[in-house]
């Protein structure tokens, strides 16, 4: 019957029983299957993470522009990501640093919400914001 329609014979569902099978024209088929995967992958939404890096020692004007600059790029819908680096002996008071961080976060709390709380990982410590809205992605 295929041939008859000049189409092709195609296995939709090999592991049934018995096999479905369908006469489609194959060419066709795969080109607006490709055609609605790249469709979806337009429509799929990227999500940016910028990163704000810092010291504990950081001046409140220098903190400030961080905060600004993590302000317009929260209200553009990004991610933001703050690090505090340790150098030498600042390592053994990380506690300025969680301070630093917690009053970025407070500072931020009319436009973001908290992804990640502060945390130490080796020679930096790291906090997290995502826009707030942000369809529930994010976890407190």
């Amino acid at each position: 019957m295929a041939e008859e329609a000049r189409l092709d014979l195609v296995e939709v569902s090999p592991n049934a029983r018995p096999p479905v099978c369908r006469i489609m024209d194959y060419g066709k088929f795969s080109y607006e299957k490709t055609k609605q995967e790249r469709d979806a992958r337009k429509r799929q939404k990227k999500v940016e993470i910028k990163t704000l890096k810092l010291t504990p020692r950081t001046g409140d004007f220098h903190r400030d522009l961080l905060v600004k600059k993590a302000q317009k790029w929260l209200v553009e819908g990004k991610k933001v990501k703050f690090q505090v680096r340790f150098k030498a002996r600042e390592i053994t008071y990380p506690e300025l640093g969680k301070a630093a961080l917690d009053s970025i976060a407070e500072e931020l709390s009319d436009v973001s919400e908290i992804e990640q709380k502060p945390k130490l990982d080796g020679w930096s410590m790291t906090l997290m914001l995502v826009p707030l809205g942000d369809g529930g992605a994010s976890k407190k």
